[in-house]
């Protein structure tokens, strides 16, 4: 079973690129975006996008122009997410054949996204819309859209998004940070998963 969790590897390095994402695919977070506001962020696409997995799917976070998602496609990335909603950037995104998640806040971000072509739509930042922004939301979206609540979502609040509607979640510094090593996100990683399923119950 594939998690809907997206790793989010801001600051990661390429160097600590495999051992990291060894780590979550053993754990079970199969879905993996590397900001490109990381330190050379193609080149750790590039290594993930070399590992082998049922479900994997690897691609890039602040994804802002169309040039942008050029480069990641060439990288091996198959995953674009974005902070904010631009049209050009979800054109750009399923030209390419990749799968687009764009940041929304407000439903007409939400319908602009959706009417573009986007796969997926992520909820950012999810500590100032709460729970109760998107339960708000669910009531006027197409059935079917698929919500990422990303920033203020994890483990301590699974069960809350979930309730209101949300279908996966991102998840950062909760899972990692620059310079933490395999064993912690490994430890990290398992704690999230287990979260994740108890929520479910």
């Amino acid at each position: 079973m594939t998690l809907p969790l997206i790793a989010i590897l801001r600051g990661i390095t390429p160097a600590e690129t495999p051992a990291i994402g060894q780590a979550l695919v053993a754990a079970g977070i199969t879905r993996i975006e590397v900001p490109l506001n990381s330190p050379s962020p193609l080149d750790s696409i590039r290594a993930l996008a070399r590992m082998r997995g049922d479900g994997l799917l690897i691609g890039a976070g602040t994804v802002l122009s169309a040039g942008e998602v050029e480069a990641v496609a060439d990288a091996g990335g198959r995953l674009i997410v974005s902070p904010n909603c631009d049209p050009e950037v979800i054109a750009a995104t399923k030209k390419r054949g990749l799968q687009s998640w764009p940041g929304i806040f407000t439903p007409t971000e939400a319908f602009i996204a959706l009417k573009a072509g986007a796969d997926g739509l992520k909820l950012f930042p999810g500590s100032m819309a709460g729970p109760g922004g998107l339960a708000a939301m669910r009531a006027i979206l197409p059935s079917g859209t698929m919500v990422y609540a990303v920033g203020g979502a994890g483990p301590d609040n699974f069960k809350a998004w979930l309730d209101a509607g949300a279908d996966g979640f991102g998840i950062g510094s909760a899972l990692y940070k620059p310079g933490m090593g395999a064993d912690e996100v490994t430890q990290r990683a398992q704690r999230i998963v287990s979260a994740y399923r108890m929520a479910l119950l």
